[in-house]
């Protein structure tokens, strides 16, 4: 989704939105065509937060280097803060599996 959601800030910037937002539309179908299956399978062994979570750490482990290397914005110390925000979202949410 960070592809869909981002890339036309860059690559589409010249275009109408509406030009962006059917491409990225075209592109967030595309993922969830991939995302729908993975949570009906994940769900069967995982809870519905804990679904969550991993989406979202993998969300900010995408995004991060997208915008760095893709977005060329500057790496800032809020990324080390956002990523050992979700550490501790992980230990809370999976403590019950860890024992």
């Amino acid at each position: 989704m960070t592809f869909a959601w981002y890339a036309h800030l860059k690559a589409l910037n010249h275009k109408p939105w509406i030009v962006a937002a059917l491409i990225s539309w075209g592109v967030a179908l595309l993922e969830y065509l991939f995302q729908v299956p993975a949570n009906r399978i994940g769900f069967q062994v995982l809870s519905i937060g804990q679904l969550k979570i991993m989406q979202e750490v993998i969300t900010l482990t995408v995004f991060v280097p997208f915008s760095l290397l893709y977005l060329k914005e500057p790496l800032k110390l809020d990324y080390l803060w956002a990523g050992l925000c979700m550490v501790g979202a992980v230990y809370f949410i999976f403590r019950s599996r860890i024992g």
